[in-house]
């Protein structure tokens, strides 16, 4: 029996524990109205992401990428950078005010990032075109820019914040251009280092030395902030790239 070829999988099932706990913390934060169970599910949903980095690395490290280890990690994010971040759209629905209207189905609208995680991972698994970069943000980045925002209403002192993170429609367009944004056809700058040089890597180093900045100054509400310079970015490079 060889164990190396089952590590992967494992890794990837224990990202699927992750978000499994993560989901278990967002119900307590939505029956205690405790925003450390947000906190927790944010952790959690980390380290899934985490464990979901190293699969693929695993499998790239001991040769033994297979279809069943593409699939179960699709599988697995479905969960942690799927179902978690719908659930928090839901339940941020719920805690704002009335804007859109009274109706009980509006809080369910979260679940639209949901469904658009779902056909993102879908047509991921079967798109050649996203070996070394990406085409539409990634699920796992689109969940810690979900997970993220109860944190921020939490930690920030700003009125004027709370007053948008609490408007419905609001949280109805951030829900909508996160599902488009994952499926777009964008073209997303990779994170990896391919060549050591200054000259190959300024793009990655500009965003690194930014989020670094933002962390410091802003500490959760460097979250959105990042992944939103991130797809920027892209966008300028993308533009550049074409003349």
């Amino acid at each position: 029996m060889n164990i190396k070829k089952h590590i992967p999988n494992l890794i990837t099932l224990i990202n699927l524990f992750c978000g499994c706990v993560a989901i278990v913390f967002i119900s307590k934060a939505v029956e205690t109205g405790d925003s450390f169970n947000y906190e927790m599910a944010f952790y959690m949903v980390c380290l899934g992401i985490f464990f979901d980095f190293f699969d693929g690395f695993f499998a790239r490290l001991f040769k033994v990428s297979s279809p069943l280890g593409l699939q179960l990690d699709s599988l697995a994010d479905m969960v942690t950078s799927g179902v978690a971040p719908g659930y928090v759209m839901y339940t941020m629905f719920a805690n704002s005010g009335h804007q859109i209207g009274t109706n009980a189905f509006i809080p369910f609208l979260g679940f639209i990032v949901t469904l658009g995680s779902c056909y993102r991972l879908a047509n991921f698994n079967i798109d050649t075109r996203q070996t070394d970069s990406f085409i539409g943000l990634p699920t796992p980045a689109c969940s810690l820019f979900m997970l993220s925002l109860p944190l921020v209403l939490k930690f920030s002192d700003s009125l004027m914040l709370l007053e948008i993170l609490t408007n419905q429609w609001v949280l109805l367009v951030i829900t909508l251009c996160s599902a488009y944004i994952m499926n777009a056809e964008i073209p997303l700058f990779s994170l990896k280092f391919k060549k050591f040089t200054f000259k190959d890597n300024i793009l990655q180093i500009v965003f690194l030395a930014i989020s670094f900045v933002c962390l410091l100054l802003l500490q959760f509400g460097a979250i959105p902030v990042i992944i939103i310079i991130y797809i920027l970015l892209s966008i300028i490079n993308n533009i550049f790239l074409k003349k």
